[in-house]
């Protein structure tokens, strides 16, 4: 077989590649694309390697934490794209929705039972780890669990990194081996696979494949799922088609004026790719290696030696490397936290000097308190905070600069820092559309003191924990459009 990235594999369970099997199975969780994908490039190897057809299964279930007509569009939409390139290759493709909680469930089991190894995404965050825990405990074959995350593989930091500059400093170190490696691009196009398989009859009377029509923005159809939907869909198209269009609107158009625009809240500076990546629907890979057609970059411009620092190491413009840093050192150290420690999500994991000030502060006077309710419907005294979490309401996300403000000012008007992180989390897993991600836990918890250092002088309630305030903010940044176009 192909020589894969050794610690991008990982074996979920110590059962055995079945090779009398009917098939192999890629089960599609988090990396839901067809192209610049380790797992599916294991997958066809796989199947070339046992001369086996090959079986994506890309499943949907309605009982996941904060599940919503929101976020369930959005992956509907990859699911359409999916199936318009898939059955374009010779593998089975078969996309299934749960119509009711709990409905899915047997499904993986059974098709694996009939099958020779079963490959799938190694994502370390929300309820996918645990499922693929509990799923390599009922499958008779092989699971290997496959990281197409980033462009580190995760397993190559294994400790946990303090600050954004340690990470960095780590990856000037190591990173550049792996710049080499990347998945394929078109990892069917000339693959030689056996004939697909069909699914059995039985298999699909209980969990039919979902048609085409129903993933296509049916109201109708998400109306009748068990979601939440008050949350509703955005003006904003999932799949992978889509991301490579926002990915090229970004290179061509916005990356020249990043640096100065991208913390402008009135003006579309920033890439638009997070939800995308969040959902799978495009790979750090392709961007990275677009934006070294879009630099005319090479690898003999990176520097000799590791310095730490923002800028300077890639060898490339201001601009391209004040995205990478975003891209890959913030990004990437969300996923270093989360593969390594279980309370990723918990207040307990933020570092000893932040739990300690917060402590000495706790009792401190709030000169306002505001519920989960309030601050949900943008009911504060604060007319730019009001407009942030409009934003999140009405759009799914909160311009990058303003989200640090949203948070501090959550701490602020919160009754103990820990209700503080309850109404963050909640409020951002519910309405960000690409929340429930390492990279947006590092935003929340950044706002409590991960990855950031003690600052001076103590304030009343924030302690040693960075201060912001709006009326600071719109001294830096222009705000008073913003204000106005998110008024509640």
């Amino acid at each position: 077989m192909k020589s894969f990235p050794e610690n991008r594999i990982r074996k979920a369970n110590e059962a055995s590649v079945n090779p009398n099997g009917s098939f192999v199975v890629y089960w599609m969780i988090a990396n839901r694309r067809s192209s610049w994908n380790y797992s599916l490039d294991r997958a066809v190897e796989w199947a070339k390697e046992l001369n086996k057809p090959l079986v994506i299964l890309e499943a949907l279930r309605c009982g996941y934490p904060w599940a919503s007509d929101r976020f369930h569009q959005f992956i509907l939409d990859g699911m359409a794209d999916n199936l318009q390139k898939f059955r374009k290759h010779k593998v089975v493709y078969y996309p299934y929705v749960e119509s009711a909680t709990g409905e899915g469930k047997g499904l993986l089991k059974t098709i694996a039972k009939n099958a020779c190894v079963v490959v799938t995404d190694d994502f370390p965050e929300f309820f996918l780890p645990n499922m693929v825990t509990a799923a390599a405990t009922q499958i008779s074959v092989l699971l290997e669990s496959v990281d197409s995350n980033g462009l580190l593989p995760m397993r190559a930091a294994d400790r946990v990194f303090p600050t954004a500059y340690a990470f960095r400093r780590f990856l000037q170190q190591n990173l550049e081996s792996h710049l080499f490696e990347h998945p394929e691009a078109t990892p069917l196009q000339g693959a030689k696979l056996k004939g697909t398989h069909a699914i059995s009859k039985e298999i699909l009377k209980k969990w039919p494949m979902i048609p085409l029509k129903k993933l296509n923005k049916d109201s109708a159809f998400l109306a009748a799922l068990p979601l939440d939907h008050d949350v509703g869909v955005l003006d904003l198209h999932g799949g992978s088609t889509k991301a490579e269009r926002v990915m090229k609107e970004f290179l061509e158009s916005r990356l020249p004026h990043y640096p100065e625009k991208r913390n402008q809240p009135e003006v579309e500076g920033t890439s638009g790719l997070s939800p995308y990546l969040h959902f799978g629907h495009i790979s750090v890979h392709q961007i990275f290696s677009e934006l070294m057609r879009t630099e005319d970059w090479f690898f003999d411009r990176i520097a000799e030696k590791a310095s730490g620092h923002r800028t300077g190491w890639w060898g490339m413009s201001e601009a391209a490397e004040a995205f990478l840093d975003e891209l890959i050192t913030w990004r990437e150290l969300g996923f270093n936290m989360c593969w390594q420690r279980n309370d990723y999500d918990r207040y307990a994991s933020l570092p000893d000097w932040a739990i300690k000030t917060l402590k000495v502060h706790e009792m401190d006077e709030r000169d306002h308190i505001y519920s989960l309710e309030e601050f949900e419907t943008a009911g504060t005294h604060d007319s730019l905070w009001n407009a942030a979490q409009t934003q999140l309401v009405r759009e799914g996300r909160i311009h990058n600069y303003l989200r640090m403000l949203w948070g501090k000012k959550i701490l602020e008007w919160s009754p103990t820092a820990r209700s503080a992180l309850s109404v963050m989390i909640e409020l951002n897993n519910k309405y960000a559309i690409d929340g429930r991600d390492p990279n947006s836990y590092s935003g929340i918890f950044w706002v409590l003191g991960r990855y950031d250092r003690p600052w001076g002088p103590e304030r009343p309630i924030y302690g040693k924990i960075r201060y912001m305030s709006s009326k600071n903010t719109a001294r830096k940044v222009r705000v008073g459009n913003y204000i106005t176009a998110y008024t509640p």
